[in-house]
């Protein structure tokens, strides 16, 4: 069973027909959306301020959430994707964005609807990422534009497959 640890009177609630891997932590002022996927050693650290996640969203192996004491909050939107081993750190992820394996999100970023950060990029403090962009790099550039509308039903489907992944384990 998932580590749910209160801390400084903030008790993590989570969504309906969320799925947490046995070894997930989430602490502190957390809450959880209805039909999101917290994978294996992934870490939501709610203990200095809070972290909002929507609906449909999946946290994958290994990732880091985590803000600033009194200066930073983690904002997830509905049906996001953010990758293995990713660290988002007090930023705004906006609907149907992605998040790529190994990124780095800092303080006060906000990532757009629709846009796609690379795997392995690094986003500075502050960066504002367009909706329906791709950034890549260290620190994250942007790349190109995409169809907004096409990222996201893209982003839809990868938060699909991962709410069928968590049912998989759940019938276990």
């Amino acid at each position: 069973m998932a580590l749910i640890k209160e801390v400084r009177g903030f008790t993590p609630e989570i969504g309906e027909n969320t799925y947490l891997a046995e070894n997930a932590t989430i602490i502190g002022d957390v809450i959880i959306g209805k039909d999101c996927s917290i994978w294996f050693n992934a870490v939501l650290r709610g203990d200095v301020n809070s972290i909002r996640i929507g609906n449909r969203v999946n946290i994958q192996d290994g990732s880091v959430l985590h803000t600033l004491y009194q200066k930073s909050v983690v904002e997830i939107g509905d049906d996001v994707s953010v990758g293995h081993n990713v660290v988002i750190h007090g930023a705004k992820i906006e609907n149907g964005a992605l998040i790529g394996m190994g990124a780095i999100v800092l303080d006060h970023a906000v990532i757009g609807e629709g846009a796609i950060i690379a795997a392995g990029s690094v986003v500075l403090s502050g960066t504002q990422v367009e909706p329906g962009s791709i950034y890549a790099g260290v620190p994250a550039k942007f790349v190109k534009k995409v169809d907004s509308e096409q990222a996201k039903e893209i982003n839809q489907k990868i938060a699909k497959n991962y709410l069928m992944y968590s049912g998989w384990f759940k019938e276990e």
